[in-house]
């Protein structure tokens, strides 16, 4: 699978996760702190691969 293709996956994840947590814990939060949270999520994903890539390199 392309590094596209990966990074649309996330991103679709990332921003159903987001709206799922807001909706649910903050129902009438501004729809830009869901987007935050979406890109969050998304970055901490690519961290998290980058974390653990490095640690398996070793």
């Amino acid at each position: 699978m392309g590094k596209f293709n990966i990074f649309v996956i996330r991103a679709i994840l990332g921003a159903a996760f987001a709206v799922f947590l807001t909706r649910f814990f903050y129902p009438d939060s501004n729809p830009v702190y869901v987007a935050g949270l979406g890109i969050f999520l998304v970055g901490m994903a690519y961290v998290m691969e980058s974390w653990r890539s490095r640690k398996s390199d070793k």
